[in-house]
């Protein structure tokens, strides 16, 4: 309550309690009072308005009383010496009466002060004693004194509480057990004060024990309150438990050794030692009390004992288990002396706190030197649990439930302290957008609580991250994801190469296979994006002053990395391939793809060899197998070596099998006079060869003289960035667009409209095959789809178009973003209906794409939020065998089901690769599934190691950007990809491929994308005849190896480890493959011959001609299902191919920077690193543009196709 003063004026010295007098304004404001606005006079005549009133506050606490209980209750520091003191007094009192008891001798006689004494002496054989030792002790003048002016403070404190703590019921504090106690142990001593005869009276000091608990436990909360700790409920009750044990103990020995000395007359340490054989229920019965009241204070302290430690232990197991649950705090000793991120997550499953676990702790410095808190407001769940008590785990990983919206939470995490702070949004949320808004919310929460401690945020929707652009490093699902299943549909199996690039491996996977292409597919996995300083670099130091593409090719050649992209010291932009004409300084960072980083290898440089190719400096480098450079790498310890060729790398010499610079190209079909040589990769970009006008040829061909058969329509596309963008935050991207946006109504594919009439995908005559995408919803991310799609670099006449088969109909505000993108339609209908899709033209499709839909992300069984999308998908998959199908699950482990075969023996071999590779402790134990492999599925969960990898790597987010095209870095170059054909066969191996891209284009190839033609048994009788047939260009010798459950050969990957026929050059022809199928049948037929207790051949040969007749009754029964329907519809049945199977009997894999002796197959798909068309075309006049023209008319197309070499 506030009280006011108000100074009255002379003239209103006499005005009555009921007037409201206007004080006078003070020259000078006293110390507390606050001034208050004039005052109305409120009908008051005589006052005055313009007078202000002083208002002193708090004025209550200003009373002695209050002082007092400030000083004693209120404040916590004063409360805390206050309460240090009453312990310390405490402890003083029961060391006193030790120091008594030690001082009495009962044999000089017993009495009261100034008495006579008499000695008593218990009689063993009779039960009656004397209460004289009991009553009275010997306590000297000196203790005496001590003892009264301790009792006398005690008193006097005790008093003072009482009457500062009254609150209306004295009786309830006079009766309180710990006033009682004080009243025991000091009022008697102030007595014997007045009345000396009673100076040695007994009183029963040791008691003050139980006082002395009391103020311990009050001191400890109070000194918590002063330290603001609150996570402090299980060391309190440990403490209390202890010392209510203590004070049991305490009570007992004293009591007992009292009581005795009418009996047995015991002393402290034979006390002690009855009461700690009695309380541990051992009972020796060498000591034992003699009189019956010592014996009552055994039964009692034993039945005080019975009650009040069960009850303490049932309080301390349940803080435990409470604590189990919650999982204590991170203590500030350990975050000041150790280094910790802490992982803020809703809900923890087990799957994700592996992947998190795997790949945080898979680099080799973080593995001793780092802990992770684990920050959840959920409960730990069993499998959680059981996974931390591992002790991989245990001594690594801390667990703790709470928010991290509380800084009490935050702080038991010691947040401010942290390394870095990784925040997961939880994608099993039915309403993603929610989710988003716990992660930002948290994202804020952690910034304001520790803003230096670097941010590492997960969010889901491309609309939300705007909030969280403050982050130091910002993964976004779904840009991310749809973005990569777009760039699936041009460039094959980029998920699977991503997720490979962001996976951290060794390459041991798959080593032990008797497959060729798992080893060489897992060897190749290992291979992971690093970065060096180029003045520091032994692998790219030789390159200073001279352009990135001969960089890039020079140490692929001799050292097998695969450069990829630099970074200015000035310029903190990333340029992935900037180009022939960017010279490289010492001051750079490159980054380049390898099988470890440059700092863990070891460089072997082998003299014969150099000698050697100092020998035959003027011949052609790469004239057979046994001139290639040879890279066996060897993974151990963290550290690669690697057996390298010194060759000399100098322009004169830098071509293949020339005399000289001068190189003639191959002839057109691959065959001549003499073998084709590639031109050599020069120093410094050649300004009479403007190798990005030769990129933006085609493009201004294009522009000016389309062909004759696709009209004046691509005319009508223009180049531009879209002027609608769904959310802010997107990356403009150059794009093919529309002159003029395209109204709503067109957009629709199965309905006209005023502007046309047609309803099918037929009706519109595309050129190229269809894309179609099949969602739930038209997302803001779907936008992402769509762009890469129509980036300016990719050329008009391998423009796709798009079709959105949505399940709801997009908004009005989506359909603004994508009416400007030319081809891109959408319909209503879902993935599951079969009508839907012959509708969106499925039959004239080349992919489709199934976005896992939102509403089936959350099932009661975690595994089962799959189960419609794979079964929907394995129809499409029967009844459109030639399409390829890119589907999107959520939990990576259900991939194993996509495109099933129940009896399938091959499948079942690669099941226990992968259980293998489990245990072995791979982190990408799913890659040898063939769907993986092949890049037809993908799970947007295989996408969070690019957040953890952030950590140690942090220009991993801003690559993974630039190569799925969600970010357009001026000079950038972009990926793409380009098909190997027969014609191209004539170059053999990837390191002249190498070269002829840089040469050429300036090309960087990062991989290979390998399909081969396979075999699938669905018969398990005899595993040696699961046969993987492969296209080898030269090997068509009958079959040598037959190792295990897998194949009969195997898959020719490299072509390093296979005899070959170098001076061939001749393309594969498909007599080969129906050869070596007639070779192996023999085979087969050979050794059923000769082994006995087999099934013959022609049984098991009748029984595959029976099942291929069943598979193909049941193929034209799908066909003609499919037929129907569309003559139900009114749709053409011309398109359907109804027994084109080839994807059912192939198997594809990706090769991450294969070695250069790797031999080049047909139909190898080569991932690109373009050079940006328009990175030196801004500051170029009209007349490069038109030079460039002229000088494609007479340029071999070998160097200008952006499909073929």
């Amino acid at each position: 309550m506030a009280r006011a003063k108000l100074p009255r004026s002379p003239s209103e010295g006499k005005a009555g309690p009921g007037d409201t007098p206007a004080g006078a304004a003070a020259p000078e404001e006293p110390h507390g009072l606050s001034p208050l606005l004039p005052a109305r006079g409120g009908g008051s005549v005589g006052s005055d308005v313009g007078q202000r009133v002083q208002v002193e506050f708090y004025v209550n606490e200003n009373t002695f009383k209050e002082r007092l209980k400030l000083f004693f209750i209120k404040n916590q520091r004063s409360s805390l010496r206050i309460r240090l003191f009453n312990f310390s007094l405490k402890l003083l009192t029961c060391l006193l009466y030790i120091v008594r008891v030690l001082l009495d001798n009962p044999d000089q006689g017993i009495g009261c002060w100034g008495c006579e004494k008499y000695n008593y002496t218990f009689n063993g054989s009779s039960s009656e004693f004397h209460w004289a030792p009991i009553l009275w002790v010997e306590r000297k003048m000196a203790l005496w004194v001590i003892q009264v002016i301790v009792a006398t403070i005690s008193f006097l404190e005790t008093m003072l509480l009482i009457y500062l703590s009254y609150k209306g019921n004295i009786w309830e504090q006079i009766f309180h057990v710990s006033f009682v106690l004080e009243m025991i142990n000091t009022l008697p001593f102030i007595i014997t004060v007045f009345w000396p005869p009673l100076r040695n009276l007994f009183i029963p000091v040791f008691l003050n024990c139980w006082l002395a608990k009391h103020a311990l436990e009050n001191m400890i909360n109070d000194f918590h309150r002063a330290i603001l700790r609150t996570q402090s409920a299980m060391f309190n009750q440990v403490l209390i438990l202890f010392c209510t044990l203590l004070c049991l103990v305490f009570t007992g020995t004293c009591g007992i050794q009292h009581l005795e000395r009418a009996g047995g007359n015991l002393n402290l340490l034979t006390s002690f030692y009855f009461c700690i054989v009695t309380f541990s229920t051992v009972g020796f019965g060498d000591v034992t009390p003699k009189i019956w009241p010592s014996q009552l204070l055994v039964v009692i302290l034993i039945c005080v004992t019975l009650v009040v430690l069960p009850l303490q232990f049932e309080e301390l197991v349940y803080l435990w288990m409470e604590r189990q649950k919650s999982g204590g705090n991170y203590s500030r000793h350990r975050a000041r002396t150790e280094k910790h991120v802490v992982l803020c997550v809703s809900s923890l499953k087990i799957d994700l706190l592996m992947d998190f676990l795997n790949e945080f702790y898979a680099h080799p410095r973080l593995q001793q030197d780092y802990y992770v808190v684990i920050l959840c407001p959920s409960e730990m769940d069993v499998q959680v649990r059981r996974v931390l008590q591992i002790p991989l785990w245990s001594q690594r990983v801390i667990y703790l439930q709470g928010s991290a919206l509380k800084d009490q939470d935050l702080m038991r995490a010691k947040m401010d302290n942290g390394e870095a702070c990784f925040i997961l949004s939880s994608r099993n949320e039915v309403d993603r957008t929610a989710a988003d808004h716990q992660t930002i919310l948290r994202a804020w929460a952690v910034k304001d609580f520790a803003p230096n401690c670097p941010l590492y945020v997960q969010i889901l929707k491309p609309e939300n991250k705007f909030h969280v652009k403050f982050a130091d490093h910002v993964v976004c699902e779904e840009e991310c994801k749809y973005a990569m299943l777009a760039l699936n549909c041009i460039c094959p199996a980029t998920s699977t190469l991503i997720t490979l690039l962001v996976h951290t491996s060794r390459g041991q996977e798959g080593q032990e296979s008797p497959e060729q292409w798992q080893r060489m597919y897992g060897r190749c996995s290992g291979n992971e994006v690093y970065h060096i300083r180029m003045g520091d670099s032994k692998f790219f130091r030789e390159y200073e002053g001279k352009s990135f593409t001969y960089a890039a090719f020079h140490a692929h050649k001799k050292y097998g990395v695969c450069l990829i992209g630099l970074k200015r010291e000035e310029n903190k932009s990333i340029l992935l391939n900037p180009g022939p004409r960017h010279i490289l300084a010492a001051s750079d960072t490159c980054f380049y793809i390898n099988i470890t980083k440059e700092e863990n290898s070891a460089f072997i440089f082998k003299q014969e060899e150099k000698q050697k190719r100092r020998g035959l400096a003027g011949q052609a480098l790469y004239e057979g197998p046994s001139r290639l450079p040879v890279h066996s790498i060897i993974a151990s310890m963290g550290t690669v070596a690697m057996d390298l060729q010194n060759t000399d790398c100098r322009p004169s010499q830098g071509g293949i099998g020339g005399d000289g610079s001068k190189l003639t190209l191959p002839t057109e079909n691959g065959s001549g006079s003499r073998r084709p040589s590639i031109a050599p990769v020069l120093e410094l970009a050649d300004s009479s060869a403007l190798l990005p006008c030769d990129l933006l040829s085609d493009q201004s061909e294009d522009e000016v003289t389309p062909s004759d058969d696709e009209g004046l329509s691509v005319v009508e596309y223009v180049k531009g960035y879209p002027p609608n963008s769904p959310y802010i935050g997107s990356s403009p991207t150059l794009c093919h667009l529309l002159p003029v946006k395209a109204p709503f109504c067109c957009l629709r594919l199965d309905k006209g409209c005023k502007h046309n009439s047609y309803e099918d995908a037929k009706a519109y005559g595309f050129k190229n095959k269809l894309i179609i995408v099949s969602a739930e919803t038209a997302g803001n991310g779907l936008y992402n789809f769509i762009v890469p799609l129509r980036a300016y670099y990719r050329s008009r006449r391998e423009l796709n178009p798009i079709v959105l088969l949505l399940d709801n109909k997009p908004d009005h505000h989506f359909l603004e973003a994508i009416c400007c993108f030319p081809m891109v339609y959408y319909m209503e209908g879902s993935v599951d209906n079969l009508d839907s899709l012959l509708q969106c033209g499925i039959i004239y499709a080349d992919n489709l794409v199934v976005v896992d839909k939102e509403s089936t992300m959350s099932a009661e069984e975690d595994y089962m939020a799959d189960a419609k999308t794979i079964v929907n998908v394995q129809t499409m998959f029967r009844l459109f065998p030639s399409l390829s199908i890119t589907t999107e699950l959520t939990h990576p482990s259900n991939m194993r089901f996509m495109q099933f075969r129940a009896k399938d023996s091959y499948s079942l071999a690669l099941s226990k690769l992968e259980k293998q590779e489990r245990e072995n402790g791979s982190n990408l134990a799913f890659m040898f599934r063939l769907p993986f492999a092949a890049g037809r599925v993908f799970s947007i969960s295989m996408l969070d190691t690019l957040l953890y990898q952030s950590f140690v790597k942090d220009y991993m987010i801003t690559i993974t950007r630039l190569l799925l095209g969600l970010d357009t870095t001026p000079g950038s170059g972009y990926l793409c990809a380009m098909k190997v054909t027969e014609d191209d066969l004539w170059i053999r191996t990837y390191g002249r491929l190498f070269q002829k891209l840089c040469s050429s284009s300036a090309e960087i190839p990062i991989g290979i994308y390998r399909t081969e033609c396979h075999v699938f048994s669905s018969e398990p009788h005899d595993v040696r005849a699961q046969s993987q047939i492969s296209v080898n260009m030269e090997d068509c010798e009958d079959t040598r190896e037959a190792k295990g459950p897998w194949s009969t050969r195997a898959a020719s990957g490299s072509g390093s480890t296979h005899g070959r026929h170098g001076g061939s050059a001749d393309p594969v022809e498909h007599p080969v493959l129906r050869r070596k199928s007639l070779q192996w049948a023999r085979k087969l037929s050979r050794k059923s011959t000769k082994q006995v207790g087999k099934a013959p051949v022609a049984t098991d040969w009748i029984t595959q001609q029976r099942l291929s007749l069943y598979r193909r009754s049941e193929r034209q029964e799908l066909s003609e299902l499919v037929k129907n329907r569309m003559k139900h519809l009114g749709l053409p049945t011309t398109g359907y191919d109804e027994m084109n199977d080839h994807h059912q009997n192939t198997l594809s894999y990706v090769l991450i920077n294969p070695p250069p002796d790797t031999r080049l197959e047909p139909n190898d798909i080569v991932y690109l690193i373009r050079s940006d068309p328009l990175a030196h075309v801004a500051s170029s006049s009209q007349s490069r543009k038109s030079s460039c023209s002229n000088k494609l008319s007479s340029c071999n197309p070998e160097t200008r196709d952006e499909t073929q070499l």
